[in-house]
């Protein structure tokens, strides 16, 4: 017979069951906090060139250096976002930081357009002189930028591999796959969330204003940021360890402190410290100064009793030099790629140009000029699933490439592409401009000109084009080249590219602007195009463009990849690598 005191006995003893953490069941969260993200930030982008003039009374030189820079810090901050979550904070509690950060900075922003004493002077409607804006107000919206640009710095860089840490279970035979399919759909998520942006935020600034316009991203990313929140209790939360950069910088100080030390013959190995369970005995012989690094001077002293280095300001392992030589190697054909994202992002002028054409599709109906944007993103897309489903295939098939094209081929293809579309900008605007003179336009730049804006379609295609070439190829050439642990390097060398980039567009545009303006003469980048000249700055892009394939041609001869790294790919992991890689394009 079952008493109470029996059922009560089983209750007190009775342990809830454990809430199951991890898997897809996290994913959701994760994805959605990152893709509303993207749609909230992207959405600013298009159209800021219009706000700064409009609302800051800049010019459309200021106005894009501004927006250069705000990007340059963006991609800056996302290397410090990383290096903070593996080294410091864990990846959970840095995408709350940068999600919180990015609200506060879009909820700025919002403010700047809605609260009139925020606002700048307006321009007088008479003579069209603007009176400049007050510190106090530029601070406040480059504070907004800052925000945002420390939540995408956050966010972005750890979004997937948080990702991955809920699904990678090495117990699961079918691990690899399922991290495979969460990496496509998060790509896919992500590609949708920059169509979205460029398209229905874009038309809200445009039909509704700034402040509906600014509104719309900072509900987007209160949803984004309480999304995240209501899956804390599900996410496997993997916590911080030594980053892959502090070995780095480690490397760089011991080989300094080494600098007296003499170098044992290339033959003898028993010296240099491998660590614990070393992949690599020896070092290489190329760039030998930083192999001093990993020599044990006074095992006594150096090492601790189970062989680990007792301090690793002081000796570091032969993995952790080759790994810094792996990047050092690969930076000549890195920083080549700067010039294409130069001419990729040169997007300010393009807007500028799209506005004083013909939008209309219907007569009730035209293209917000920030939309046009999406034709590269679509061009991207359309190649890379092209691309990976279908000419992979026929190359196998019929010339023997059972991988495709090489990475560094298609880089040097992007390259091309790029200068034919900086040279297709160029007649394009030298036919617009023509056609703006013609018509008694050139001192009315709001002026739309009998021309039809899909004489842009063909340049923005061929941009588009262009990076699903170069930026792709270019992450097949790290992970391929770089050791298995290093993967994620080759992310964060990326997007520092774009941070250099974006920096380099600036000086240029700075550079030609005062250049071109001296002597009272009518700069090339002056605001009212049909005055300007911006053909002759794309075709000034155009031959940079070409000097630097030229360029990426010699780096290509010169570059000698690790030996060591060749015969591991002839093993067999390159195959393993490639399969890796063939999923991650189709979503890109």
């Amino acid at each position: 017979m079952v008493t109470y005191s029996d059922d009560k006995e089983k209750l007190l003893n009775h342990s809830p069951k454990p809430i199951r953490k991890g898997g897809f069941r996290a994913i959701p969260f994760i994805i959605v906090n990152e893709s509303f993200e993207k749609v909230a930030s992207y959405g600013l982008m298009p159209n800021m060139i219009f706000y700064l003039m409009d609302s800051y009374h800049m010019t459309a030189a200021s106005a894009t250096i501004i927006i250069s820079l705000w990007s340059a810090m963006s991609n800056t901050l996302a290397i410090f976002g990383a290096f903070l979550s593996d080294s410091y904070l864990g990846r959970f509690p840095v995408i709350v930081l940068g999600s919180i950060s990015s609200l506060l900075g879009m909820t700025l922003l919002w403010l700047t357009a809605t609260v009139p004493q925020l606002k700048p002077q307006l321009c007088d409607s008479f003579n069209h002189s603007c009176n400049s804006s007050q510190s106090a107000k530029l601070a406040i919206l480059f504070s907004s930028f800052g925000l945002i640009s420390i939540g995408a710095g956050c966010i972005r860089p750890c979004s997937i591999s948080f990702g991955a840490d809920q699904l990678d279970n090495k117990e699961n035979p079918n691990n690899q796959r399922v991290l495979q399919s969460f990496i496509n759909w998060y790509y896919a998520s992500t590609g949708l969330a920059s169509v979205f942006a460029l398209t229905f935020i874009v038309y809200i600034q445009d039909r509704w204003g700034w402040q509906v316009g600014f509104g719309v991203p900072v509900i987007l990313m209160v949803f984004s940021a309480l999304m995240f929140l209501l899956g804390s209790s599900l996410y496997i939360k993997v916590r911080a360890s030594e980053s892959l950069f502090t070995g780095f910088v480690q490397v760089l100080v011991v080989a300094i402190k080494n600098r007296r030390v003499n170098l044992p013959p290339s033959d003898f190995d028993a010296c240099f410290h491998k660590g614990s369970e070393p992949t690599v005995f020896a070092p290489t012989e190329n760039l030998r100064w930083l192999n001093k690094a990993c020599i044990v001077t006074n095992p006594a002293r150096d090492l601790n009793l189970d062989g680990s280095a007792s301090n690793p300001w002081s000796l570091c392992s032969v993995e952790q030099v080759e790994s810094l030589k792996a990047i050092l190697r690969a930076l000549p054909i890195w920083s080549a790629g700067v010039m294409v994202i130069v001419s990729i992002y040169q997007n300010s002028f393009s807007t500028l140009q799209a506005k004083s054409m013909n939008r209309h599709i219907t007569s009730g109906f035209e293209i917000p000029a920030g939309s046009f944007g999406v034709i590269t993103v679509v061009t991207l897309t359309i190649w890379v699933a092209l691309y990976d489903r279908v000419m992979i295939l026929l190359l196998e098939k019929c010339m023997g490439k059972q991988n495709g094209l090489s990475s560094q081929f298609r880089m040097g293809m992007g390259l091309v592409i790029s200068c034919i579309a900086m040279a297709v900008s160029a007649l394009v605007e030298t036919k617009r401009r023509e056609l703006a003179i013609r018509q008694g336009l050139v001192d009315d730049p709001n002026a739309a000109l009998d021309m039809s804006a899909m004489w842009l379609v063909p340049q923005y295609a061929l941009l588009g084009l262009a990076e699903a070439l170069f930026s792709i190829g270019q992450m097949e050439f790290f992970y391929t080249q770089f050791p298995k642990s290093m993967t994620s390097i080759g992310m964060a060398i990326s997007t520092l590219g774009l941070a250099v980039s974006s920096l380099l567009g600036s000086f240029l545009v700075n550079t030609m602007n005062f250049a071109t303006s001296r002597e009272g003469n009518v700069s090339w980048l002056d605001s009212d195009l049909n005055k300007g000249h911006v053909d002759y700055y794309y075709w000034l892009i155009t031959f940079l463009g070409f000097l630097n394939f030229v360029y990426f041609l010699i780096c290509c001869r010169a570059y000698e990849p690790n030996e060591k790294e060749i015969t591991r790919l002839a093993a067999g992991e390159e195959n393993e690598g490639e399969s890796e890689y063939r999923d991650l394009p189709n979503s890109a």
